[in-house]
Protein backbone atom coordinates (compact mmCIF):
# COMPACT_ATOMS: atom_id res chain seq x y z
CA UNK A 1 0.00 0.00 0.00
CA UNK A 2 2.70 2.66 0.86
CA UNK A 3 4.49 1.80 -2.52
CA UNK A 4 1.86 3.41 -4.34
CA UNK A 5 2.35 6.35 -2.78
CA UNK A 6 5.74 6.21 -3.57
CA UNK A 7 6.33 5.26 -6.64
CA UNK A 8 5.15 8.37 -8.21
CA UNK A 9 7.87 9.47 -6.47
CA UNK A 10 10.21 7.37 -7.54
CA UNK A 11 9.41 7.90 -11.26
CA UNK A 12 10.43 11.27 -10.83
CA UNK A 13 13.55 9.85 -10.85
CA UNK A 14 15.91 8.51 -13.50
CA UNK A 15 15.44 4.87 -13.47
CA UNK A 16 18.68 3.50 -12.16
CA UNK A 17 19.27 6.24 -9.47
CA UNK A 18 16.17 5.48 -8.28
CA UNK A 19 17.11 1.90 -8.17
CA UNK A 20 20.08 2.44 -6.42
CA UNK A 21 18.03 4.42 -3.71
CA UNK A 22 16.00 1.27 -3.43
CA UNK A 23 18.80 -0.69 -2.85
CA UNK A 24 20.40 1.60 -0.45
CA UNK A 25 16.97 1.31 1.69
CA UNK A 26 17.63 -2.71 1.32
CA UNK A 27 21.33 -2.81 3.02
CA UNK A 28 20.27 -0.28 5.58
CA UNK A 29 17.10 -2.86 6.69
CA UNK A 30 19.47 -6.17 6.55
CA UNK A 31 21.71 -4.31 8.30
CA UNK A 32 19.92 -2.88 11.22
CA UNK A 33 18.93 -5.50 13.94
CA UNK A 34 15.78 -6.90 13.87
CA UNK A 35 15.63 -5.51 9.82
CA UNK A 36 15.50 -8.50 8.07
CA UNK A 37 12.66 -10.10 10.74
CA UNK A 38 10.51 -6.97 10.27
CA UNK A 39 10.44 -7.44 6.62
CA UNK A 40 9.38 -11.28 6.89
CA UNK A 41 6.58 -10.13 9.27
CA UNK A 42 5.39 -7.93 6.79
CA UNK A 43 6.23 -9.21 3.64
CA UNK A 44 7.11 -12.80 3.92
CA UNK A 45 5.59 -15.44 1.86
CA UNK A 46 3.25 -18.40 3.63
CA UNK A 47 4.51 -21.66 3.88
CA UNK A 48 3.64 -24.65 1.97
CA UNK A 49 4.68 -23.81 -1.52
CA UNK A 50 8.30 -25.54 -1.02
CA UNK A 51 9.60 -27.25 -4.39
CA UNK A 52 12.55 -29.63 -4.83
CA UNK A 53 14.42 -28.91 -7.63
CA UNK A 54 17.87 -29.31 -8.49
CA UNK A 55 18.71 -30.96 -5.64
CA UNK A 56 17.52 -28.13 -3.61
CA UNK A 57 14.63 -27.40 -1.60
CA UNK A 58 13.23 -24.00 -2.20
CA UNK A 59 10.63 -22.33 0.29
CA UNK A 60 8.40 -20.89 -3.03
CA UNK A 61 9.06 -21.47 -6.73
CA UNK A 62 8.85 -17.18 -6.94
CA UNK A 63 12.13 -15.81 -7.30
CA UNK A 64 14.05 -12.63 -8.10
CA UNK A 65 15.94 -12.68 -11.91
CA UNK A 66 19.47 -12.21 -11.96
CA UNK A 67 19.94 -7.76 -12.60
CA UNK A 68 18.36 -6.58 -9.42
CA UNK A 69 21.06 -7.83 -7.40
CA UNK A 70 23.96 -7.43 -9.42
CA UNK A 71 27.01 -7.79 -6.39
CA UNK A 72 24.98 -9.42 -3.68
CA UNK A 73 24.83 -6.65 -1.31
CA UNK A 74 21.14 -7.08 -1.06
CA UNK A 75 19.78 -10.50 -1.20
CA UNK A 76 19.10 -11.21 2.42
CA UNK A 77 16.27 -8.42 2.71
CA UNK A 78 15.06 -9.83 -0.68
CA UNK A 79 14.88 -13.21 0.67
CA UNK A 80 13.50 -11.85 3.78
CA UNK A 81 10.75 -9.71 1.77
CA UNK A 82 8.98 -12.96 0.46
CA UNK A 83 11.15 -14.51 -2.09
CA UNK A 84 12.01 -18.16 -2.52
CA UNK A 85 15.42 -17.43 -4.21
CA UNK A 86 17.20 -14.90 -5.04
CA UNK A 87 19.50 -14.94 -8.30
CA UNK A 88 22.49 -12.60 -8.23
CA UNK A 89 24.64 -11.27 -10.90
CA UNK A 90 24.82 -10.97 -13.99
CA UNK A 91 29.15 -11.74 -12.31
CA UNK A 92 32.03 -11.22 -14.62
CA UNK A 93 35.30 -12.72 -14.24
CA UNK A 94 36.72 -9.04 -14.40
CA UNK A 95 35.40 -6.07 -12.35
CA UNK A 96 34.16 -3.47 -15.00
CA UNK A 97 31.74 -0.38 -15.15
CA UNK A 98 29.29 -0.96 -17.38
CA UNK A 99 28.06 0.94 -20.46
CA UNK A 100 27.30 4.73 -20.40
CA UNK A 101 25.13 6.32 -18.51
CA UNK A 102 21.84 6.59 -18.86
CA UNK A 103 20.96 3.20 -19.46
CA UNK A 104 18.13 1.93 -17.40
CA UNK A 105 14.53 2.88 -18.75
CA UNK A 106 11.01 2.61 -17.85
CA UNK A 107 8.28 2.14 -20.53
CA UNK A 108 5.10 2.48 -18.32
CA UNK A 109 2.32 1.92 -20.54
CA UNK A 110 3.96 -1.70 -21.50
CA UNK A 111 5.31 -2.25 -17.69
CA UNK A 112 8.42 -3.04 -19.09
CA UNK A 113 11.87 -1.56 -18.85
CA UNK A 114 14.91 -1.30 -21.50
CA UNK A 115 18.51 -1.87 -20.49
CA UNK A 116 21.62 -1.62 -21.87
CA UNK A 117 23.39 -1.51 -18.59
CA UNK A 118 26.75 -3.96 -19.51
CA UNK A 119 26.92 -6.12 -17.27
CA UNK A 120 28.39 -3.41 -14.34
CA UNK A 121 30.09 -5.04 -11.22
CA UNK A 122 32.31 -5.55 -9.17
CA UNK A 123 33.94 -8.92 -10.37
CA UNK A 124 33.95 -12.45 -9.50
CA UNK A 125 36.41 -11.95 -6.79
CA UNK A 126 34.79 -8.66 -5.23
CA UNK A 127 31.04 -11.04 -5.72
CA UNK A 128 32.56 -13.98 -3.67
CA UNK A 129 34.32 -12.15 -0.96
CA UNK A 130 31.18 -11.05 0.04
CA UNK A 131 29.35 -14.36 -0.36
CA UNK A 132 31.86 -15.86 1.95
CA UNK A 133 31.26 -13.76 4.59
CA UNK A 134 27.78 -13.98 4.54
CA UNK A 135 27.95 -18.12 4.28
CA UNK A 136 25.20 -20.13 2.93
CA UNK A 137 22.85 -20.77 5.40
CA UNK A 138 20.04 -23.28 5.42
CA UNK A 139 16.41 -22.07 4.09
CA UNK A 140 18.28 -19.73 1.96
CA UNK A 141 18.30 -20.38 -2.36
CA UNK A 142 20.92 -17.83 -3.67
CA UNK A 143 21.80 -18.47 -7.42
CA UNK A 144 24.82 -17.09 -8.80
CA UNK A 145 24.06 -15.57 -12.52
CA UNK A 146 27.71 -15.44 -14.60
CA UNK A 147 28.32 -13.43 -17.98
CA UNK A 148 31.80 -12.71 -19.96
CA UNK A 149 33.81 -9.86 -19.18
CA UNK A 150 33.39 -7.03 -21.97
CA UNK A 151 37.25 -6.68 -23.14
CA UNK A 152 37.88 -10.38 -22.86
CA UNK A 153 38.08 -11.76 -26.62
CA UNK A 154 35.08 -14.18 -27.56
CA UNK A 155 38.00 -17.22 -28.12
CA UNK A 156 39.17 -16.46 -24.39
CA UNK A 157 35.48 -16.53 -22.94
CA UNK A 158 35.24 -20.09 -21.49
CA UNK A 159 38.35 -19.38 -19.43
CA UNK A 160 36.59 -16.36 -18.56
CA UNK A 161 33.52 -18.21 -17.21
CA UNK A 162 35.49 -20.35 -15.44
CA UNK A 163 37.09 -17.98 -13.83
CA UNK A 164 33.78 -17.38 -12.57
CA UNK A 165 32.87 -20.32 -11.96
CA UNK A 166 35.89 -21.43 -9.65
CA UNK A 167 35.44 -18.09 -7.37
CA UNK A 168 31.84 -18.12 -7.25
CA UNK A 169 30.68 -21.63 -6.99
CA UNK A 170 31.77 -22.73 -3.46
CA UNK A 171 28.94 -19.98 -2.19
CA UNK A 172 26.31 -20.52 -4.91
CA UNK A 173 23.46 -22.99 -4.66
CA UNK A 174 23.28 -23.04 -8.55
CA UNK A 175 25.05 -21.15 -11.15
CA UNK A 176 23.46 -19.88 -14.64
CA UNK A 177 26.11 -19.05 -18.03
CA UNK A 178 24.36 -16.18 -19.35
CA UNK A 179 24.93 -16.23 -22.84
CA UNK A 180 21.53 -14.07 -23.69
CA UNK A 181 22.25 -10.53 -22.83
CA UNK A 182 22.20 -8.11 -26.09
CA UNK A 183 24.40 -5.57 -24.00
CA UNK A 184 28.11 -7.31 -23.72
CA UNK A 185 28.82 -6.95 -28.13
CA UNK A 186 29.16 -10.67 -29.39
CA UNK A 187 27.68 -12.23 -26.57
CA UNK A 188 24.59 -13.96 -27.91
CA UNK A 189 26.73 -15.49 -30.59
CA UNK A 190 27.81 -17.69 -27.67
CA UNK A 191 24.69 -19.32 -27.61
CA UNK A 192 25.77 -21.30 -30.88
CA UNK A 193 26.34 -24.83 -29.88
CA UNK A 194 29.60 -25.02 -31.43
CA UNK A 195 30.50 -22.17 -28.76
CA UNK A 196 28.45 -22.84 -26.41
CA UNK A 197 29.06 -26.53 -25.89
CA UNK A 198 33.45 -26.02 -24.56
CA UNK A 199 32.07 -22.82 -22.26
CA UNK A 200 29.54 -25.19 -20.35
CA UNK A 201 32.03 -27.95 -20.10
CA UNK A 202 34.91 -26.14 -18.84
CA UNK A 203 32.58 -24.57 -16.26
CA UNK A 204 31.15 -27.75 -15.19
CA UNK A 205 34.65 -29.07 -14.63
CA UNK A 206 35.72 -25.75 -12.88
CA UNK A 207 32.61 -26.48 -10.37
CA UNK A 208 33.50 -29.67 -9.75
CA UNK A 209 37.27 -28.97 -8.97
CA UNK A 210 36.33 -26.22 -6.96
CA UNK A 211 33.51 -27.66 -4.93
CA UNK A 212 34.18 -31.55 -4.81
CA UNK A 213 31.98 -31.90 -1.72
CA UNK A 214 29.02 -31.74 -3.56
CA UNK A 215 27.45 -30.83 -6.74
CA UNK A 216 26.75 -27.08 -7.40
CA UNK A 217 23.79 -27.24 -10.39
CA UNK A 218 24.64 -25.46 -13.50
CA UNK A 219 21.98 -23.90 -16.16
CA UNK A 220 22.16 -21.89 -18.92
CA UNK A 221 19.87 -19.11 -19.63
CA UNK A 222 18.96 -18.55 -23.33
CA UNK A 223 17.52 -15.17 -25.38
CA UNK A 224 13.82 -14.93 -26.33
CA UNK A 225 15.51 -14.04 -29.71
CA UNK A 226 16.19 -17.26 -30.67
CA UNK A 227 14.65 -19.07 -33.72
CA UNK A 228 12.96 -22.78 -32.62
CA UNK A 229 15.82 -24.80 -33.95
CA UNK A 230 18.78 -23.32 -32.46
CA UNK A 231 16.70 -23.59 -29.17
CA UNK A 232 15.81 -27.17 -30.16
CA UNK A 233 19.83 -27.53 -30.62
CA UNK A 234 20.53 -25.72 -27.23
CA UNK A 235 18.09 -28.00 -25.38
CA UNK A 236 19.95 -31.19 -27.00
CA UNK A 237 23.04 -29.98 -25.89
CA UNK A 238 21.97 -29.05 -22.46
CA UNK A 239 21.08 -32.97 -22.31
CA UNK A 240 23.79 -34.49 -23.89
CA UNK A 241 26.28 -32.36 -21.43
CA UNK A 242 24.44 -33.19 -18.33
CA UNK A 243 23.22 -29.86 -17.56
CA UNK A 244 20.91 -29.29 -14.88
CA UNK A 245 18.41 -27.04 -16.11
CA UNK A 246 17.59 -24.28 -19.20
CA UNK A 247 16.25 -20.35 -17.79
CA UNK A 248 14.37 -18.71 -20.34
CA UNK A 249 13.87 -16.34 -20.73
CA UNK A 250 16.71 -12.92 -20.88
CA UNK A 251 15.48 -9.92 -22.51
CA UNK A 252 14.60 -9.33 -26.06
CA UNK A 253 15.91 -6.75 -28.73
CA UNK A 254 12.64 -6.80 -30.18
CA UNK A 255 10.24 -3.59 -30.02
CA UNK A 256 7.51 -5.34 -31.60
CA UNK A 257 3.65 -4.68 -30.58
CA UNK A 258 4.93 -2.10 -27.93
CA UNK A 259 1.98 -0.03 -26.27
CA UNK A 260 4.33 3.50 -25.76
CA UNK A 261 4.83 5.49 -28.99
CA UNK A 262 7.64 5.46 -31.20
CA UNK A 263 9.08 8.68 -29.90
CA UNK A 264 8.67 7.43 -26.32
CA UNK A 265 10.62 3.95 -27.38
CA UNK A 266 13.29 5.80 -29.67
CA UNK A 267 14.21 8.51 -26.51
CA UNK A 268 15.00 4.95 -24.39
CA UNK A 269 17.73 3.58 -27.52
CA UNK A 270 19.34 0.18 -27.62
CA UNK A 271 18.71 -2.05 -24.74
CA UNK A 272 17.13 -5.28 -23.95
CA UNK A 273 13.70 -4.99 -23.21
CA UNK A 274 11.84 -7.18 -20.49
CA UNK A 275 8.29 -7.34 -18.88
CA UNK A 276 4.84 -7.53 -20.12
CA UNK A 277 6.00 -7.06 -24.03
CA UNK A 278 7.98 -10.41 -23.82
CA UNK A 279 5.45 -12.63 -21.96
CA UNK A 280 3.75 -14.26 -25.09
CA UNK A 281 7.43 -15.18 -26.47
CA UNK A 282 8.37 -16.60 -23.29
CA UNK A 283 5.67 -18.47 -22.39
CA UNK A 284 6.77 -20.18 -26.29
CA UNK A 285 9.70 -20.77 -25.17
CA UNK A 286 8.99 -22.62 -22.23
CA UNK A 287 6.26 -24.96 -23.75
CA UNK A 288 8.75 -26.05 -26.38
CA UNK A 289 11.57 -26.68 -24.09
CA UNK A 290 8.94 -28.51 -22.18
CA UNK A 291 7.91 -30.64 -24.85
CA UNK A 292 11.59 -31.24 -25.97
CA UNK A 293 12.83 -32.30 -22.68
CA UNK A 294 10.03 -32.60 -20.02
CA UNK A 295 11.40 -32.99 -16.55
CA UNK A 296 14.78 -34.38 -17.26
CA UNK A 297 15.98 -30.70 -17.37
CA UNK A 298 14.78 -28.27 -14.47
CA UNK A 299 13.06 -24.91 -16.66
CA UNK A 300 12.89 -21.52 -14.83
CA UNK A 301 10.59 -19.58 -16.86
CA UNK A 302 10.91 -15.63 -16.58
CA UNK A 303 9.61 -13.14 -19.05
CA UNK A 304 6.45 -10.95 -18.52
CA UNK A 305 5.27 -12.93 -15.28
CA UNK A 306 3.54 -10.13 -13.31
CA UNK A 307 0.28 -11.98 -11.63
CA UNK A 308 -0.64 -15.41 -10.48
CA UNK A 309 -2.42 -16.61 -13.32
CA UNK A 310 0.90 -15.57 -14.93
CA UNK A 311 2.66 -18.09 -12.40
CA UNK A 312 0.10 -20.49 -12.56
CA UNK A 313 0.39 -20.80 -16.44
CA UNK A 314 3.84 -21.18 -16.86
CA UNK A 315 4.07 -23.78 -13.60
CA UNK A 316 1.20 -26.17 -15.32
CA UNK A 317 2.79 -25.56 -18.79
CA UNK A 318 6.34 -27.32 -17.25
CA UNK A 319 8.41 -25.10 -15.10
CA UNK A 320 9.75 -25.97 -12.20
CA UNK A 321 10.27 -22.53 -10.81
CA UNK A 322 9.89 -19.04 -12.44
CA UNK A 323 11.48 -15.49 -11.92
CA UNK A 324 9.59 -12.24 -11.92
CA UNK A 325 12.05 -8.85 -12.13
CA UNK A 326 10.07 -6.24 -14.21
CA UNK A 327 6.90 -6.32 -12.44
CA UNK A 328 9.33 -6.13 -8.73
CA UNK A 329 10.10 -2.53 -10.08
CA UNK A 330 6.28 -1.59 -11.15
CA UNK A 331 4.35 -3.50 -8.47
CA UNK A 332 6.66 -3.19 -5.84
CA UNK A 333 7.56 -4.92 -2.08
CA UNK A 334 4.81 -7.11 -1.64
CA UNK A 335 4.78 -8.72 -5.14
CA UNK A 336 6.70 -12.07 -3.59
CA UNK A 337 4.87 -12.36 -0.78
CA UNK A 338 1.47 -11.75 -2.55
CA UNK A 339 2.14 -14.01 -5.57
CA UNK A 340 3.01 -16.58 -3.49
CA UNK A 341 -0.18 -16.53 -0.96
CA UNK A 342 -2.39 -16.29 -4.24
CA UNK A 343 -1.03 -19.38 -5.74
CA UNK A 344 -1.42 -21.40 -2.04
CA UNK A 345 -5.09 -20.17 -2.47
CA UNK A 346 -5.57 -21.47 -5.77
CA UNK A 347 -4.41 -24.65 -5.23
CA UNK A 348 -6.64 -24.82 -2.19
CA UNK A 349 -9.33 -24.02 -4.31
CA UNK A 350 -8.45 -26.49 -7.23
CA UNK A 351 -7.16 -29.39 -5.21
CA UNK A 352 -3.84 -29.75 -6.41
CA UNK A 353 -0.25 -30.16 -4.98
CA UNK A 354 2.44 -27.92 -6.35
CA UNK A 355 3.55 -31.07 -7.90
CA UNK A 356 0.37 -32.10 -9.73
CA UNK A 357 0.41 -28.67 -10.66
CA UNK A 358 4.17 -28.48 -12.80
CA UNK A 359 3.54 -29.85 -16.27
CA UNK A 360 0.19 -30.65 -15.72
CA UNK A 361 -0.88 -28.45 -19.27
CA UNK A 362 2.01 -29.38 -21.34
CA UNK A 363 2.59 -32.85 -23.88
CA UNK A 364 5.90 -33.80 -24.39
CA UNK A 365 7.09 -34.28 -28.15
CA UNK A 366 9.81 -36.25 -26.86
CA UNK A 367 8.70 -39.97 -26.98
CA UNK A 368 11.11 -40.82 -25.33
CA UNK A 369 11.23 -38.70 -21.98
CA UNK A 370 9.94 -39.74 -18.82
CA UNK A 371 7.75 -36.75 -17.39
CA UNK A 372 6.80 -38.64 -14.28
CA UNK A 373 10.46 -38.67 -13.23
CA UNK A 374 11.42 -35.38 -11.01
CA UNK A 375 13.57 -33.02 -12.48
CA UNK A 376 16.83 -33.10 -11.33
Amino acid sequence: MLYRWLRPLLYLLPAEIAHRLVARLLRLVQAVPGGCWLLRALLGAPGGLAVTTLGLTFPSPIGLAAGFDKDAEMYPALLCAGFGFVEIGTVTGEGQPGNPKPRLFRLVKDQALINRMGFNNGGASEVADRLARRGRRPGEVVGVNIGKTKLVPAEDAASDYEKSARLLGPFADYLVVNVSSPNTPGLRDLQAVSALGPILSAVRAALDRAVPERRVPLLVKIAPDLGDEDIDAVADLALELGLDGIVATNTTISRAGLASTQAEVERCGAGGLSGRPVKARSLDILRRLYARVGRRLSLVSVGGIESVDDVWQRLEAGARLVQVYSAFVYAGPSLPGRLSKELGERLTREGLTLEQLIGRAAVSADAGSDLRTPAP
